[in-house]
């Protein structure tokens, strides 16, 4: 567990599971705080977790009632720490949030609210629980990682995927509203996103490590 990995949060009573499921998987997360300093010398990938809202202004909207104040500083780190992973073709895992900015910094938009949001949302504290299925696209690296055709996922966002960004390719879908729920980029080593929580899961689920284990591969 040599080789280290940077974890970008914001919120530290929140970091937890990502770091958890990290070492879990045989990943040495180191965590820091997103701030403007911050680069990936010395670091062998990049993990964006969850966390508020992407700025709806970096894909061309402004902000409606139900989306968060921007983090703008968050933003900023780790839109320049994607383009500094892709240009380096660094392993990335990109949750939740993750998900959101890494298809923003590629050019895609986002859906400020989902209508009903109920179906993407646990309304009770077992985050480690499934909420909804999704479908896994046939020859993907998540289907890869995943053996199989479906799964079951726990899930808590009321944004999603408007327009894919061009050169990222969805790699699994809710087969009943058909919300994005994962996306990945076909021209890199491992760029991996998905808009569940797999770090809730992670310790009982053991299709969900996998994905920590599979980003763990990339890195050597």
């Amino acid at each position: 567990m040599n080789k280290q990995v940077l974890v970008i949060y914001r919120e530290a009573d929140k970091v937890a599971p990502y770091r958890d499921a990290l070492l879990a998987a045989g990943v040495n997360p180191v965590l820091q705080e997103a701030n403007s300093s911050l680069s990936l010398n010395g670091f062998e990938g990049l993990v964006l977790t969850g966390g508020p809202d992407v700025d709806p202004v970096l894909y061309g909207e402004s902000r409606q009632v139900a989306t968060d104040q921007p983090d703008r500083e968050r933003d900023a780190v780790e839109a320049s720490l994607i383009k500094e992973a892709l240009a380096r073709d660094l392993p990335v895992l990109a949750i939740c949030r993750g998900l959101q900015i890494l298809n923003v910094c590629q050019g895609g938009t986002l859906i400020q609210h989902l209508l009903p949001p109920q179906r993407h949302q646990r309304t009770d504290t077992r985050r480690d629980q499934a909420v909804h299925e999704v479908s896994i696209e046939p020859g993907t690296l998540l289907a890869k990682i995943a053996g199989a055709n479906t799964w079951q996922v726990n899930s808590r966002h009321h944004q999603a995927v408007k327009t894919v960004a061009g050169n990222l390719r969805v790699s699994a879908v809710d087969p009943e509203d058909g919300t994005v729920e994962a996306l990945e980029h076909p021209e890199r080593r491992f760029v991996l996103a998905v808009q569940w929580h797999p770090e809730d899961q992670a310790l009982v689920d053991p299709g969900q490590l996998e994905i920590f284990r599979s980003f763990g591969s990339a890195l050597d």
